[in-house]
Order: C-alpha cells, then structure tokens, then sequence
C-alpha cells in the first residue's frame, strides 16, 4: 500500500476538491487543524473513486503514466482503493462529528450510484440532457458540493450559509464536468495524460456528442453508432467523430453551459461576507473554465 499510494501522491493532480473546501472554511469563519484533515479525506475519496474507475473502465493511462491497474493488476488496484476509503472514513472519525460521517456517506452513496447507472447507460446515443446531468452531479458534483458543505460544517456556518456553499461546490463541479467533456474532444492525448475520444471508446455518450447527435442527421448516429458497437476507432475515425462534434455547435453550446454554471457558483457566494478565501472561490469557476487538462 506504501508503495501504491506513494505512485499516485506523485501522480499529481488539481487537488481542486480540498482546495474547496478549505476555502469553504475560511469564507465561513473556521480557523482549525479540521479542515486540513478533511481536506485529505476528500481527496483519499476521490484518488480511491479514480482506482477504481479505471479498473472498471480498462484505463491504461492516468495523469500521463501507467494507471494502477496497469502496474499492479485489477485485484490489488480495487482493494487499494477500498483501503483509501476506509482511511478517509478513519481520518474523519477523529473530527467525532455525526453530521460529518452522514454527509461522507450520502457522498459515497451518490457516487457508487453515478458509476452503476452510468453503467446502465453505456452505448447509449439516446439519453436525454437530464440524465446526462444527473450522471455528471453523481460521478463529479457531489464531491465537490460535498467538499465546500463540509467546510460550513467545521465551522458551524448558519444552515443559510451552508446551502450557499454547498450550491456553490454543485456548480462549480458542473462546470467542471462538462469541460472534462469538452476536453474529450478539443484537447490532445499529452494534455488529457490518456487517449482522447477515450469516454466514446468506453461506450459513454457525454452532453457535446448529445447535442451534436441532435442537431445532425441519421448518418450521424450510424457513425457513433458503429463506434461504440466496435468499442474503437476502425470503421470511423476519431476526426470523423471530432468534426461531427465540432460542426454541429455542441461545443459551444456545451460551453455556453459550463459559463452559466460557473456564473451560478459565483453568484452563490454573493451573500457571505468579503474575504480573501471568498475572493479565492471566486476565482475557481474561473481557472475551471480556462484549463485545457
């Protein structure tokens, strides 16, 4: 396990998620080692969630290098990732908070259920924005949402200034989603750290190709078709799929989506009281829309 977690720590990453809360914490009023510790536990959450995504995927790659699963082997890289959320439940339990524990559950709950109907859903081209929306909040917004809410939490934030932050994490991890989604198909494979068009290959059909799917024609549909049935890019290429996308407007329109809710996380932040964590989740909504990885 040293020598696992020692290979994802110098993985990298944003490490947006405890970055949010803290900053949560600090817009609400906490000054405590507690924040630091949660802080970990929703990152060990989310490390433990990408485990076991890329087992359940097939991922050969992560952040640029060989995922888990390719160096040690689908059965080690799913127990690991069961041990790192059993160490952020125990890192949690030291906080010696109900509201906490309940909140991590809800957490895990929502998430195991975004990867089991997202399961559901492969390979299919007729999903709807809703469920396509549904899925992001489960798989990416929850945390967040949950990260910011726990912020209020250490600080006994007022339950107004609580729902605040925890509509400010929901859309800020929409928006972070569906860059996630336009990145798919608008940035290159040293970028991404993995292969692009890689959520079509594994038969996930995201809002951009959704709306790209809406404003084309039947032909359309036969190409996304065949890529998702042969579950690789042989019959159609992926600039046939990236222009299809491109052409259509669903970029834009995708991105129009991710701005509105990257306003809405701003805009949930104009109640509480000016300071510089206030200030520094402003600017996240920001840096969400702008990265290109």
């Amino acid at each position: 396990m040293a020598e696992i977690s020692s290979y994802l720590l110098a993985g990298g990453g944003k490490r947006l998620r405890p970055a949010v809360l803290l900053l949560a914490a600090g817009a609400a009023g906490y000054r405590g080692a507690g924040a630091i510790r949660l802080g970990a536990v929703v990152e060990l959450i989310h490390t433990a969630t990408l485990m076991h995504d890329d087992v359940i995927d097939g991922a050969d790659t992560r952040r640029g290098r060989p995922s888990a699963n390719t160096r040690w082997g689908n059965h080690m890289s799913v127990l690991a990732g069961d041990w790192l959320y059993m160490q952020s439940f125990q890192l949690a339990l030291q906080e010696r908070n109900f509201r906490i524990l309940d909140l991590l559950i809800d957490l895990a709950q929502h998430m195991v259920e975004g990867e089991l109907l997202q399961w559901t859903h492969l390979g299919r081209i007729d999903l709807t924005e809703e469920e396509a929306l549904d899925l992001a909040f489960r798989k990416t917004a929850c945390l967040f949402s949950g990260s910011a809410r726990l912020g209020a939490i250490l600080a006994r934030a007022t339950p107004a200034a609580e729902a605040l932050l925890a509509d400010y994490g929901r859309c800020a991890g929409l928006a972070f989603q569906l860059v996630d989604d336009l990145l798919d198909f608008t940035a290159s494979a040293e970028q991404l750290g993995k292969p692009v068009l890689s959520d079509l290959r594994e038969g996930k059909v995201t809002l951009p190709l959704l709306y790209a799917l809406a404003a084309s024609d039947s032909a359309a549909r036969v190409l996304v078709a065949h890529v998702l049935a042969d579950k690789e890019f042989g019959r159609v290429s992926a600039a046939e799929i990236t222009a299809l996308v491109s052409d259509s407007g669903a970029l834009d329109r995708a991105r129009q989506l991710a701005c509105d809710y990257a306003a809405k996380a701003k805009a949930a932040l104009e109640p509480l009281p000016d300071s510089e964590y206030r200030r520094a989740l402003l600017s996240i909504p920001d840096f969400i829309l702008d990265r290109d990885s």
